[in-house]
């Protein structure tokens, strides 16, 4: 018998794989931070030794879920400024909050908070856009969760750079300080058409071809956005981005709302990954993204929160039920955006579009441990004739009871394991006490 870390065993073993094959009475093998095996549990436990063992009985085992688009600090400006339209959200209430209050100590606090919060609802990965993310990575990395991290890139200034030249010296110098981490992926992150000029888009590109990472960029969120593209340089936004040499499969583009057929064939041939954030677009009337006939096209779609200022949390078994839901309606047909898609969306794909689609997203040998336990014995669980229908229509981020990422236990029984939930809910208080007293003090 071959000596194992853990063997995780349940009900259920979503595998997610090419073949969305289930296995039922079914267990994971670990062995430092890799998956060893994938099997039957009578099967598993005959082949290996393992130190520690966990099985719960009425579980359902699961890749970790995937949040590809979100502004993780923007945990610390939830419910600031609600019911807005996302130009006058952002210009009269989020940038001048970001402007009094962002620094490396407020962006470590709120993502350590970004990542309790993902962890306990089942998400082992995510996609973020924001500024001091040299702060963001070594939070998100005590926590022992994984992410994508791009440093904003803008043409105008902020506390964190005034000039697009420096903005780019400091996405440069993140893609430095993290190229190779173990858990910590940097990318390149221009924040959208709107925000940056032709140059600046061209020199955020080559510094992720330079480097060899992600791009990521927010595209055609809005009516007006899309509006301004086309005045200002005669294309519609997907256009315009092709012109620049700027799409290929290394691009995630979060929003895709406003866009038509000929940009959808365009983002399908070039790979372009989207994120699709559902309930942030409707909070704020951004619009309905095409999210079925870029299926259809070929594009892979895949889930995002955006940030907790606009959502208003970073749920992704929320998004997916969300999602599926709403386009069926749309779509006027039932069975567009099934629950296995949607899952997968949530799962592989969303790793894929990543550029780590060899590493994690489904649970089969040789790819590193990113696994979630989720409870079924609960009343709105009870019974089970169909296990993804479940987690998609009926689980809830309350029912995530362990979670392991690269191999290692961060949530446990449902309580954090590498970090003080008590503690960084403290933080939160006394962060949100001064920024309640500071706007007390603006609006009289």
């Amino acid at each position: 018998m071959q000596n194992v870390d853990y063997i995780i065993g349940g009900d259920y073993v979503l595998t997610m794989d090419e073949n969305l094959t289930v296995i039922e009475n079914g267990a994971v093998a670990i062995k430092g931070n890799k998956i060893i095996d994938v099997g039957v549990y009578s099967e598993i436990y005959k082949k290996y030794n393992p130190e520690k063992e966990i099985r719960r009985e009425g579980s359902v085992i699961l890749p970790g879920l995937i949040n590809t688009h979100t502004h993780a600090a923007m945990v610390y400006f939830r419910g600031i400024a609600d019911d807005l339209p996302l130009k006058i959200w952002l210009e009269n209430h989020i940038w001048p909050a970001e402007n009094k209050w962002l620094s490396p100590e407020f962006i470590y606090d709120a993502v350590e908070l970004a990542c309790l919060e993902m962890l306990k609802g089942g998400v082992t990965t995510y996609n973020d856009m924001y500024f001091f993310e040299d702060a963001a990575g070594e939070t998100t990395k005590k926590v022992g969760m994984r992410a994508v991290l791009g440093t904003g890139i803008l043409d105008f200034p902020t506390v964190s750079a005034r000039t697009p030249d420096e903005y780019l010296e400091n996405a440069r110098s993140f893609v430095n300080n993290w190229k190779g981490d173990e858990l910590i992926t940097p990318c390149i992150a221009p924040h959208a058409i709107y925000s940056c000029s032709t140059e600046t888009l061209e020199k955020s590109r080559a510094i992720a071809e330079k480097f060899n990472v992600p791009l990521h960029i927010h595209l055609s969120e809005t009516q007006w956005e899309a509006g301004e593209v086309k005045i200002k340089h005669n294309k519609k936004p997907v256009e315009y981005l092709e012109s620049l040499g700027f799409l290929d499969e290394k691009v995630l583009a979060a929003h895709c709302i406003w866009i038509d057929d000929d940009e959808i064939e365009i983002l399908a041939r070039r790979k372009v990954g989207v994120s699709h954030c559902m309930e942030s677009n409707l909070k704020l009337a951004s619009g309905f993204a095409p999210v079925v006939t870029m299926l259809m096209a070929g594009v892979k779609v895949t889930f995002g929160t955006d940030g907790a200022a606009s959502n208003n949390d970073l749920n992704i078994l929320s998004e997916m039920s969300t999602t599926a839901k709403v386009h069926k309606a749309l779509s006027n047909n039932p069975t567009v955006l099934d629950a296995k898609k949607a899952l997968l969306m949530g799962t592989r794909w969303g790793a894929d579009v990543l550029g780590l689609g060899d590493k994690i997203g489904s649970l089969e040998k040789g790819k590193l441990a990113d696994i979630v336990m989720l409870d079924l014995n609960k009343p709105h669980l009870t019974p089970v004739y169909d296990v993804y229908s479940h987690i998609v229509y009926a689980a809830m981020a309350s029912d995530i009871e362990t979670v392991m990422v690269n191999g290692k236990l961060v949530i446990d029984n449902r309580k954090l394991l590498t970090g003080d939930e008590a503690e960084i809910l403290y933080k939160a208080v006394r962060w949100a006490e001064k920024i309640k007293r500071h706007l007390l003090k603006i609006n009289l």
